[in-house]
């Protein structure tokens, strides 16, 4: 791989002077936005990987860069490989954690409620966490974002051992919600993807970070028998030992990120024609002004609701099915087993196929990969939703289709997003909108609960189905927006 010359990895600027007629903060040529659903064309080569004239190497701040196609497939390449051997690692921790987490806060409390509790503050963190990395990657790269989410999701690992220890709730949901920073981390690294991407290419450069995630997160509910021996080896509480797990491969994933994401996708992508030399002045509700840039175009609404309503529908499911399986009876160290596995195969619909559904998004179309997506989410609700806690086999196919369903929902949807603004506010955009993808899966977190304790988890699915109808309803309102020359 061709290596990148000092000078690239430099303080945010912004994207450019916009043109004439342009408003900053509107997509412009090239940025995606061409009122289809398909992937835009790239505008053209850019030439030489190499400063500008009578730039100086010593004084990068301010200086703009020309990539060559090849030199700037290379960077993409390498930048590709670091974020995905970052979220492989990193899926090992999360998915410990989704596993074991409802389990812990039901022991810690005593009620399947509080196991909604748990997972809810886990989701409402990556929510909330999202904004501020957001914000942090927007002024200092990716690279600082990511870093620092990470470790807040170390912080949060810690205090969840120290609450299983001391049986407090309040200390425990106080840890689960940081640990939240690695699923917010995870997410808002697709994104990173796709900075140095060509637009034709931005689905499948997205789809591969979420397929990278299949490795730690396959294996990761798998981790939770043997972290629970481990837990109890360290005189901890069984499933405590999950998060030392957790807490150490987060620990690992942020410091190759502060050593190894170089050149910062963000900051380059920033400088290459022709950066201005300083951050742009972000306005006072930054977030909502990027998230209606995004609402105003009929791609973006649908980008939009199809991220929001696939994870509201996949974590609805998702976080009360171990609790539903809990109560099949049986060995506990069984049942904690045949979970993991479950949780595995439906890790495995979210990620393994993912570099097809970007292919597909990228060729077919983003609507129709995003409609597929609402089709599958609504077959697995039916299909889980009416599976006993004993009929592993059943709940597993349910929670695969699931995990695909989601998986067309975040891909195409995500790359709807990115493509519907300029690059000069898409990081606050992306923020928003996983603040909004995660309040949303909170809220499906709270009520699973009460649902279960209701109407069991026929239930659950039957209100998580529910959710899919306000996706059709913008599909079908956007569909001749969404179609046109070139596209689907």
């Amino acid at each position: 791989m061709p290596s990148v010359p000092a000078g690239y990895d430099t303080p945010p600027v912004g994207g450019g002077a916009p043109g004439p007629g342009r408003l900053p903060g509107a997509a412009g040529p090239g940025a995606g936005a061409t009122g289809t659903d398909r992937a835009p064309k790239s505008a053209g080569t850019v030439t030489g990987l190499r400063h500008t004239p009578g730039m100086r190497p010593t004084a990068p701040d301010t200086a703009p860069v020309d990539l060559a196609p090849a030199e700037q497939a290379a960077v993409q390449r390498r930048t590709l490989g670091v974020l995905s051997g970052a979220v492989a690692l990193s899926g090992i921790g999360v998915t410990v954690g989704i596993t074991v987490g409802g389990l812990l806060a039901r022991d810690v409390a005593g009620t399947d409620t509080a196991a909604g509790l748990g997972q809810t503050a886990a989701v409402l963190g990556a929510a909330l966490i999202a904004v501020p990395l957001a914000r942090l990657s927007d002024r200092s790269g990716r690279r600082a974002g990511l870093a620092a989410g990470f470790a807040v999701a170390v912080l949060g690992s810690v205090l969840t051992v120290v609450a299983a220890v001391l049986s407090s709730l309040a200390l425990l949901l106080l840890g689960l919600f940081l640990f939240g920073a690695a699923t917010a981390c995870g997410l808002q690294a697709r994104y990173a993807a796709a900075d140095l991407a060509l637009p034709e290419h931005r689905g499948r450069s997205l789809s591969l970070v979420v397929w990278a995630t299949t490795i730690g997160s396959v294996l990761g509910p798998n981790l939770a028998g043997p972290g629970a021996d481990m837990g109890e080896a360290l005189g901890l509480p069984a499933l405590g030992g999950g998060f030392v797990v957790s807490g150490a491969v987060f620990a690992v994933v942020a410091v190759a990120l502060v050593l190894l994401l170089r050149p910062d996708p963000l900051l380059l992508a920033r400088r290459l024609g022709g950066g201005t030399g300083t951050a742009p002045a972000r306005p006072r509700r930054a977030t909502r002004a990027a998230l209606a840039a995004v609402w105003a175009t009929a791609g973006g609404r649908l980008g939009l609701t199809a991220v929001v309503v696939s994870h509201a529908v996949m974590v609805g499911v998702m976080v009360m099915t171990p609790v539903h399986m809990g109560h099949a009876g049986g060995d506990d160290g069984t049942t904690l087993r045949v979970i993991g596995l479950v949780i595995s195969v439906h890790v495995a619909g979210m990620y393994l196929f993912s570099p097809l559904v970007g292919v597909l998004s990228d060729r077919v179309g983003r609507s129709a990969t995003v409609l597929l997506g609402g089709v599958l989410l609504l077959a697995a609700a039916a299909l889980a939703g009416t599976a006993a806690p004993g009929q592993a086999v059943q709940l597993g196919i349910g929670l695969f289709l699931l995990g695909l369903g989601w998986s067309c929902g975040l891909i195409a949807g995500s790359t709807m997003v990115t493509e519907s603004v300029d690059a000069t506010i898409r990081p606050t955009a992306q923020g928003g909108t996983d603040l909004l993808m995660g309040l949303g899966a909170a809220v499906a977190g709270v009520v699973g609960g009460p649902l279960l304790d209701v109407g069991g988890f026929e239930l659950v699915s039957a209100v998580s189905a529910v959710l899919v109808l306000p996706l059709l309803v913008v599909w079908f309102l956007g569909r001749r927006a969404l179609s046109g020359p070139g596209s689907s």
